[in-house]
């Protein structure tokens, strides 16, 4: 089954379909609490989506929580060896560290999407 995402105020969540249960259904991602969601259509699926962000900004706003999961900035990366290889031998090319070079190539990873998302929804305001 493939996994579509939603997106509201800085936040993604999942949409699912479950065939047994002829419903919707999703979870907000990147956040320290499992937060769901449902609808039968998609429209209630969306309208839940941003009913339950709303719900979990204010509900953070009150109890001074953090928004998002705490992330310290340092994971390990398994990945074949020969790619290794070429990322260091590009790092070293340009004079910088695995470490920094992995760092940009994430960045631009996924500032594309997030890129790509704002023309979007700029065109969607335009629309209407």
């Amino acid at each position: 089954m493939k996994n579509d995402h939603l997106r509201y105020k800085g936040f993604v969540g999942t949409a699912q379909f479950s065939n047994e249960d002829d419903v919707f259904f999703g979870k907000i991602l990147g956040i320290r609490d499992s937060i769901t969601y449902e609808g039968a259509t998609v429209k209630e699926l969306k309208k839940d989506f941003k009913a339950a962000i709303d719900d979990y900004i204010e509900f953070c706003k009150r109890n001074k929580w953090p928004l998002k999961k705490s992330l310290n900035g340092s994971f390990n990366v398994r990945i074949d060896p020969e790619l290794h290889q070429l990322a260091s031998q590009a790092a070293a090319e340009k004079g910088i560290s695995l470490n920094k070079y992995v760092q940009h190539a994430i960045q631009s990873a996924v500032e594309e999407p997030a890129k790509e998302y704002q023309t979007k929804a700029k065109k969607r305001r335009l629309k209407n």
